[in-house]
């Protein structure tokens, strides 16, 4: 199932009845197999995620142990415990999601709204530079769809129905245009109501809904130059607001029970009458052209993103008119971003073998921001008595209650990889990258005409000054590199070690109306590992141990800052963070003991810790485990394909997902754990001897274990959380069509 379906019937044809699939990878932007690589890889079919019923991208994190999802404080994506999570416009992600060779590195972006028509993920883990894109110090997710298939009409739908009001609708289609050329058009349509509810408004609270869609023609007019022109569009609407937990105010607490309403750590519901919900449009363009140049091939992606996110998410819990925190508080942010890269690739079949290349990317972000407080003042209703509105973003005196940000940060970088076939068994891998970054980042202040949006005309009370700088520029250059040795012990088994650094560039912070710059941030990684099959290859082992050791690393803490009305408030700062470490060992087991049936297992430990953050006099996290870093994590997988009759067969599906207790804020506060907990997926179906229809049922969260996605203490709201659709048992019927 950690396998793409080509590949999977390529290798079922050479090696047996019985034999694994074959992983193929492009890891080192080469067409390879997996076992081959000196690189700790995660790999994840389209297959896979199907079968798991998951929908999103970050959905991944329930099917690769080491890869964390936090939704809070900037949402980002973390491998072996590691990643930085922030709302600083200069900081760039420590885990890159590229899709179909384009860097999807756009803030508040996830880079894939549908997870439709995709062959496979891999999951590379630790330091990557030297040959993606852009710097990430954490890892990799790379992301690849189908591409279009010449001389190949076909058509392949799926519908699934089930609790909360789910559907999920898919469907693609390949078509022939010419001899030569080909077109194939995904669209998808995904939608379930929410865990909690707002009271007030009788409506649900962490409802989803995302559409979209991707086209991709495909031109080849001779074996010597292929063309790929692809666009895309994904719309996600979520209403996924902080809901009450504990440590409100007494009459808060009195006012939501009255209502209805009673805190908890499994509560998702809340009584704001200002409803909160977060939108997302992304859309782009890609074109990706292969020529070759006798034995070698040139390869040149140029891409183009628009990324529009629409923040609106009031914190009061109950009818503004009665209490109110947060009233008002709207984000409008749109980024922009233009790549190109080129790399040339020798022939991979020589003694010696190289890729070389070339990387720019200019990403341009500008964002609006309005948070106007009460602190806990009722809102009079239109017509009366005019209030204090804390506007905790703006600067007033200095004509302006609402932030405006302005950011660009743009990346220069050459890099370059060889291989050397020392022996027939022995092979070294030498790699290295040369970066030029430079980020900038100024706010400023306007003015938001507040009728509209609150109803009468207020007066303004700034809770911070402006600060002295009102803008900066960070600039980097630096040289990333990489050896690893790896030696074939056997005809299907290699061990291998790896050392290699990373960089991510400094930036500009804004924090609190402070102007609070923060240094480049820099890893070195050792690795070792075994890559090996057994028995015809009815057996796959892998394993690794792995240590990266961080300087000057970029977290994401809580900071206080004053609130304008004799208290503070806490927002997310980004500082450095004098070193961390993470080590551990990773391990997956594959076996296929019959053609019907095959398992696979898969497992993490990791250490992932600070070694030096001292934040100031009184604070010292030295020694605390990172946010969102399970130490232990493991996933089990089953899938059954058994002939029944001469045209029908049976298929099942299981897997479970487990990661033990984390915290989800820095210094690893009691009120921020997650206990452990796992989730299991299974599904059954009945598909014909051809393949066209299948039918069947299936359960996401078999046994309906709750968990929480963050924590978060909010001023004078007291303790607030997060939820996730995932977090119930979600079951339903599904048809899939393939003709």
């Amino acid at each position: 199932m950690t396998a793409s379906g080509a590949a999977a019937q390529t290798a079922e044809q050479t090696e047996g009845e019985a034999a694994l699939p074959e992983i193929v990878v492009t890891a080192q932007r080469r067409t390879e197999n997996s076992q081959d690589v000196p690189l700790a890889i995660q790999t994840v079919s389209g297959q896979a995620i199907a079968n798991a019923g998951y929908t999103d991208v970050t959905d991944l994190q329930y099917l690769a142990p080491g890869v964390q999802y936090d939704p809070t404080q900037g949402a980002a994506f973390q491998i072996r415990g590691v990643g930085t999570t922030s709302f600083d416009f200069s900081n760039a992600k420590s885990v890159n999601v590229v899709v179909d060779n384009v860097v999807m590195d756009g803030q508040r972006a996830n880079g894939l709204i549908g997870m439709v028509d995709i062959d496979h993920v891999d999951v590379l883990m630790g330091p990557q530079g030297t040959l993606f894109g852009k710097n990430s110090t954490s890892g990799v997710i790379s992301v690849t769809t189908n591409r279009p298939r010449l001389g190949v009409t076909s058509f392949r739908g799926s519908v699934s129905l089930g609790e909360h009001n789910e559907r999920i609708l898919n469907a693609t289609v390949n078509l022939p245009i010419a001899e030569n050329v080909a077109l194939r058009i995904s669209g998808f349509d995904q939608a379930e109501d929410g865990f909690g509810r707002n009271v007030t408004l009788d409506r649900k609270v962490g409802s989803v809904h995302e559409y979209g869609g991707r086209a991709k023609l495909y031109f080849e007019p001779n074996d010597s130059f292929n063309l790929t022109l692809a666009g895309d569009y994904g719309h996600h609407w979520d209403s996924s607001v902080r809901t009450p937990v504990r440590d409100q105010p007494p009459q808060v607490t009195e006012m939501l029970k009255e209502l209805g309403v009673v805190p908890g750590p499994e509560s998702a519901d809340t009584a704001d009458s200002q409803f909160g919900e977060i939108e997302t449009e992304e859309w782009g363009f890609s074109g990706k052209m292969e020529l070759a140049l006798g034995e070698h091939t040139l390869t040149s992606i140029t891409a183009y993103r628009r990324t529009g996110y629409d923040n609106a998410t009031p914190a009061n819990l109950l009818p503004i008119d009665q209490y109110a925190f947060v009233p008002f508080n709207q984000g409008y942010l749109d980024t922009e971003k233009v790549s190109q890269e080129v790399h040339l690739a020798s022939p991979a079949d020589r003694p010696v073998s190289y890729v070389i290349g070339f990387f720019y990317n200019d990403l341009q972000a500008v964002q609006t921001q309005y948070q106007w407080a009460t602190l806990g003042a009722p809102v009079p209703a239109e017509g009366g008595k005019s209030t204090i509105l804390y506007a905790l973003t703006g600067a007033i005196g200095e004509a302006g209650n609402t932030s405006l940000f302005d950011a660009k940060n743009e990346t220069v970088a050459g890099f370059g990889q060889l291989q050397f076939d020392l022996t027939s068994r022995l092979r070294l891998t030498l790699g290295g990258r040369y970066t030029h970054d430079e980020n900038w980042q100024e706010l400023s202040y306007i003015q938001t005409d507040p009728v509209p949006i609150v109803g009468y005309d207020p007066t303004f009370v700034a809770t911070s000054a402006p600060p002295a700088f009102r803008q900066g520029t960070a600039k980097g250059d630096n040289f990333s590199w990489r050896v690893a040795p790896e030696y074939q012990i056997g005809e299907n088994a290699m061990i291998y070690a790896s050392f290699s650094t990373g960089y991510k560039p400094a930036g500009i912070a804004f924090v609190g109306n402070k102007y609070a710059p923060y240094a480049d941030e820099t890893v070195k990684a050792w690795e070792v590992g075994l890559k090996s099959e057994w028995f015809g290859r009815r057996l796959r082992f892998n394993i690794d141990f792995f240590r990266s050791d961080f300087t000057d690393f970029q977290a994401t803490i809580l900071t206080r800052i004053p609130d304008g009305a004799g208290g503070t408030l806490l927002v997310s700062a980004i500082g450095n963070a004098g070193g961390l470490r993470s080590q551990g060992v990773e391990t997956s087991i594959a076996v296929r003991p019959t053609r019907s049936l095959s398992l696979t297992a898969s497992g993490s430990y990791t250490d992932a810790k600070f070694t030096d953050y001292v934040y100031n006099t009184t604070t010292d996290y030295t020694g605390t485990r990172l946010p969102n870093a399970p130490e232990w994590a493991a996933t089990l997988a089953a899938n059954l394909d058994q002939p029944v009759s001469d045209s029908w067969r049976l298929l099942a599906h299981a897997d479970y997902a487990w990661r033990s207790e984390y915290w989800t804020v820095v210094g690893q506060p009691e009120y921020s754990r997650v206990p452990s907990f796992g989730l299991a997926n299974a599904r059954l179906s009945v598909a014909n001897e051809a393949g066209t229809i299948e039918a069947g049922i299936y359960a996401r969260n078999l046994f309906d274990t709750y968990f929480s996605t963050g924590w978060q203490i909010y001023g004078g709201l007291g303790l607030l959380h997060y939820t996730s659709p995932r977090a119930r048992r979600t079951a339903g019927v599904f048809v899939n069509f393939n003709f």
